[in-house]
């Protein structure tokens, strides 16, 4: 997972580059520098209270993505005919997408991002108490945690569609379909729908990676503190968590470094979201296990049609991560 989520913050800062660079001009290798320094730094000496009411208004960036759609020129019967009754093809390139856009749906770094933002949430708010502790206090935490989740998958799951159906509807169908950068897929949108989808997706794809980096180091350097039981935790001081916060920042800086090798970003994105999509099949196996575990969970262990989806969707992953191999091995 950190070596993935290494990639992906390299990826992501070249396209941050890329789309500073059509947004003011300049060389985007500065640009990519600078906005590597600002995000390592933002999370290393801002709290995380503050930090993450930062990141929850730059979501807002993302419906750039949607206003790009609306700004170009869909076909929307045929978008709706063609997403509700889609066609299937099954090579190797098509089953590692598939396995790639299941990979930045269920991102492993996101189950670590989540459940240690809650944690952090705890340490934040005087008055929490873990729940096996104070039971009490479920029904408003539980309400919250819910209203959070699907708020924020429908939200991303709607931003994820319109990023699709713009890319269908402009690059596809005038068959540009070879993209090496963020730069050029945004000036491709320009002599097809128009300045202003070049200048929205753009503007998108700067939101979403200074959104994205703190989220990709950031898991990085839970996962890995607290798989080696450092103090870890963005509430704490940078001296009080060296390990945590040196992840924080070499996970950044070897991002950056990706930059400086002819490694080409779009892959990069494609690979690490690959990857991200077969190793989320195990830790979620791990995960369904410890939430119907008693011992662990107390009396808020998984209920039953949470189980049955929940299962489901880990079986849905595994069977395309083995899909994807079997397709490979052919």
């Amino acid at each position: 997972m950190v070596v993935a989520n290494v990639v992906n913050i390299g990826a992501d800062l070249a396209a941050m580059g890329e789309a500073s660079k059509l947004l003011l001009g300049g060389p985007a290798l500065v640009y990519t520098a600078i906005l590597a320094v600002l995000s390592a730094g933002a999370m290393i000496f801002t709290s995380y209270r503050r930090y993450s009411s930062i990141l929850k208004w730059l979501a807002v960036v993302l419906l750039a993505y949607v206003a790009t759609a609306f700004v170009t020129h869909v076909d929307w019967g045929q978008a709706l005919r063609s997403t509700l009754l889609p066609s299937f093809h099954f090579p190797a390139a098509s089953i590692g997408m598939i396995v790639a856009i299941l990979g930045t749906t269920i991102s492993p770094y996101l189950f670590f991002w989540q459940a240690s933002g809650e944690a952090e949430e705890l340490k934040a708010v005087e008055e929490d108490r873990p729940l096996k502790q104070a039971p009490e206090q479920a029904p408003q935490q539980i309400w919250r945690i819910k209203a959070d989740t699907y708020l924020g998958m429908g939200i991303s799951n709607l931003v994820a569609f319109f990023i699709m159906l713009t890319a269908a509807a402009t690059l596809h169908a005038a068959e540009k379909t070879n993209i090496n950068s963020a730069a050029q897929a945004a000036s491709a949108l320009e002599p097809i729908a128009g300045s202003a989808a070049k200048l929205l997706f753009a503007v998108g794809i700067l939101g979403t990676g200074l959104l994205a980096i703190p989220v990709l180091a950031g898991a990085a350097a839970y996962g890995l503190g607290e798989a080696l039981r450092w103090p870890a935790g963005l509430e704490r001081k940078p001296k009080e968590a060296v390990g945590f916060y040196a992840v924080i920042a070499l996970s950044t800086l070897l991002g950056l470094g990706i930059n400086l090798t002819p490694i080409n970003p779009m892959d990069s994105l494609v690979i690490s979201a690959i990857v991200n999509g077969v190793i989320a099949g195990p830790i979620m196996v791990i995960m369904m296990l410890l939430a119907s575990n008693p011992k662990v969970m107390g009396e808020f262990t998984l209920s039953g049609r949470l189980k049955t989806t929940g299962w489901i969707a880990t079986a849905v992953m595994l069977l395309a991560a083995v899909g994807l191999f079997v397709t490979l091995g052919k």
